[in-house]
């Protein structure tokens, strides 16, 4: 018991006491396979191997695992519910690594906390996307939870590189309010962009249902708030650039980057049949360009330590 003690205390010595180098790397790796995760779901979606282990928890009434019968499918799906394991284990170092300094650094705490307790939350519903027979309302639930827990772990990133003072606006009220709406059509986007891959040919087995709505209509209704988020980025990048609004400007041409990307390969997927490694690489980047949204959302204000100071030449100017 002694033995236990001593190694429970060395761990907790060894324990961050502020933001370093640790800290940010665990944030990344939360950030990243959060995004990964997606790209695995995909797969198992694409490649028909949504029952690829019929029930939940276990992969078979005997079995946790997969097994030699269950083939390729059963490897798939069994291959995505053992990355909830590997992201639970992220998430929890994620907390482990603020907890010393949670008092100082609340924002990092709850951001850190969130995930952690999330990555169950969205075990369970992976359990009842199988017990549904991949339902498309629930499958499309788990994506929606997929994507917010991408977005919470852009946040976490930004947090970690910027401190946690007094935020106020630097950018001006038009500006501010233009990234508002920018970012509700990224939602309305990414929202009837999972509805339109539910009433799609991907259901991820022979047997699932789909949701029986129109699938080209639906595509015609994701495209147009694309159209417009990419249109009003582009106002936020000229804009940036005009004001000079240097860290604004350089999230706002990274969006700018994302949205391209993703509109070539939507318009490239529509147009060879929905192929299905291009409609995995759309899963992804739909996940991407919220968090590339988020990170301009904000860019929208700074703490006082980080707010740009004018130049000599502009002080001597104003006096």
């Amino acid at each position: 018991m002694n033995a236990i003690t001593q190694a429970a205390q060395r761990f907790w010595n060894w324990l961050p006491t502020e933001v370093d180098r640790r800290v940010r790397i665990v944030a990344w790796l939360n950030l990243i396979a959060q995004t990964a995760l997606v790209g695995t779901g995909g797969a198992v979606r694409l490649t028909g191997s949504g029952l690829g282990c019929p029930t939940w928890p276990r992969c078979t009434a005997e079995s946790f695992i997969s097994t030699p019968e269950m083939g390729i499918h059963g490897v798939i799906e069994f291959g995505n519910r053992t990355l909830f394991f590997v992201l639970q284990i992220i998430a929890l170092a994620a907390l482990f690594f603020v907890l010393k300094y949670r008092r100082q650094r609340r924002d990092l705490f709850i951001f850190t906390l969130i995930p952690a307790c999330s990555v169950l939350f969205q075990a369970v519903i992976g359990g009842i996307t199988v017990l549904s027979g991949l339902n498309p309302y629930v499958v499309g639930l788990h994506f929606v939870l997929s994507v917010v827990l991408v977005v919470l772990g852009a946040v976490l990133v930004y947090r970690v590189y910027n401190g946690n003072g007094l935020r106020t606006r630097v950018v001006p009220l038009w500006l501010a309010i233009t990234t508002h709406i920018t970012s509700f059509f990224v939602a309305v986007t990414v929202i009837i962009g999972i509805i339109t891959t539910g009433s799609g040919p991907h259901a991820g087995d022979s047997g699932a249902a789909r949701n029986g709505l129109d699938s080209e209509l639906l595509q015609h209704f994701h495209a147009w708030p694309a159209y417009v988020t990419f249109a009003l980025t582009i106002v936020l990048v000229v804009a940036t650039a005009v004001l000079r609004l240097e860290s604004m400007r350089r999230a706002v041409v990274g969006l700018l980057f994302v949205e391209l990307v993703q509109i070539g390969v939507g318009l490239a997927q529509a147009r060879m049949g929905l192929p299905e490694i291009l409609v995995g690489i759309h899963m992804v980047l739909a996940c991407v360009l919220a968090a590339a949204m988020t990170v301009a959302v904000l860019n929208l204000k700074a703490t006082a330590s980080a707010r740009p100071q004018p130049e000599p030449a502009d002080v001597l100017h104003a006096s």
